[in-house]
């Protein structure tokens, strides 16, 4: 029997949000992900998904597509 964790429900409903579904982009702080997840966890489920995340400061920033990104500046 698999059993849903309280990071498993965070987790999809992370990526339930409608920006993850369009595309988007997901921001979350990076003190928030580490409290109700944890980091590994996070970054796991990103490159699962075949995501893009970028750190700036204390935010983690989730690019929600497989599509190549560019850091203009």
């Amino acid at each position: 029997m698999t059993r849903i964790t309280d990071a498993d429900f965070w987790l999809d409903q992370m990526f339930a949000a409608r920006a993850a579904q369009s595309g988007g982009v997901l921001r979350r702080s990076r003190a928030w992900i580490e409290r109700e997840v944890g980091y590994g966890r996070v970054e796991l489920e990103v490159r699962r998904r075949g995501f893009h995340m970028i750190e700036a400061a204390d935010r983690l920033i989730v690019i929600c597509h497989n599509e190549l990104i560019r850091i203009l500046f």
